[in-house]
């Protein structure tokens, strides 16, 4: 698995270094082909099942859909409703394997809506990221698929009609993306201004269109002097500093007092007074 995620870092890191122009559409059409070939090995393995090693896991399905809340870890999934499909959170690199990602965003492909739960001082990234994961998984939220129609056939080489003006595709591109898939015979008709990423999808077919509500949740903060009475009151009393490693603070570790609010996984040494 590590071969494809390779290379799959490799050709993202060529993808941000080029230019994006005319004369490198058909360059990058190609190279976005290869990807979504690359991780349709990550959501269906050579072989079947999840991979090597992989534990999988699933959620019973009861009742006429599936309902799933998709988040990052502690931003308050369960608390909002128990009896709906509660994910695990998923973190950055979820899509390439990171913390069981593949497995839970292959439930969340079987769900009929998803909820995505952002924490409310941090939603517009944290909607990027997990939008990012899922749309590398090949889910689509809140889409429809691409009115593009697309048919194999056996010779006559490729027949590209358009009912509208194209902005990003034009034959060759058409051309270099199919050559990727090793298709040189298809009729394509394109009824919108349709993107190189539009067209990938129709030809991998195996894109999940799901309904998606995003959702704010505001997150209890916990305090180190909170942390303190959790282990045991008199702790707070003699507390004189604490040691803190972790994502609240810029240092590692970092001195604080007793009101210095904590990240979920932080690490904190507290010293009492002598």
């Amino acid at each position: 698995m590590s071969t494809i995620l390779e290379k799959i870092a490799a050709i993202e890191s060529e993808m941000s270094r080029t230019q994006k122009n005319k004369a490198t559409s058909g360059h990058l059409a190609t190279l976005k082909a290869k990807l979504a070939k690359l991780r349709r090995e990550l959501i269906t393995p050579k072989g079947g099942g999840g991979g090597a090693g992989e534990q999988g896991f699933e959620v019973a399905k009861t009742g006429d859909a599936r309902i799933g809340f998709v988040g990052f870890p502690s931003v308050g999934k369960s608390t909002l409703l128990s009896t709906l499909a509660d994910l695990p959170g998923i973190i950055e690199g979820a899509k390439d394997g990171k913390g069981r990602g593949r497995q839970v965003i292959a439930v969340a492909r079987t769900c009929s809506l998803i909820f995505i739960v952002l924490d409310v001082l941090k939603p517009l990234g944290h909607k990027k990221l997990i939008e990012h994961e899922l749309e590398g998984f090949g889910l689509r939220l809140n889409k429809q698929p691409p009115n593009i129609t697309f048919r194999k056939k056996e010779k006559g080489g490729v027949n590209l009609q358009t009912m509208c003006t194209q902005s990003e595709l034009d034959l060759d591109t058409v051309k270099s993306i199919l050559s990727e898939y090793r298709i040189h015979n298809a009729d394509i008709t394109l009824r919108y201004d349709a993107s190189a990423d539009d067209l990938i999808d129709v030809i991998e077919g195996n894109r999940v269109y799901v309904p998606c509500i995003y959702l704010l949740n505001k997150i209890e903060r916990r305090t180190v002097e909170d942390f303190c009475n959790k282990l045991h009151r008199s702790i707070a009393k003699e507390f004189k500093y604490a040691l803190v490693w972790g994502s609240s603070v810029k240092h590692q570790p970092q001195k604080v007092g007793k009101d210095h609010v904590l990240s979920d996984e932080d690490v904190v040494q507290v010293v009492k007074k002598v």
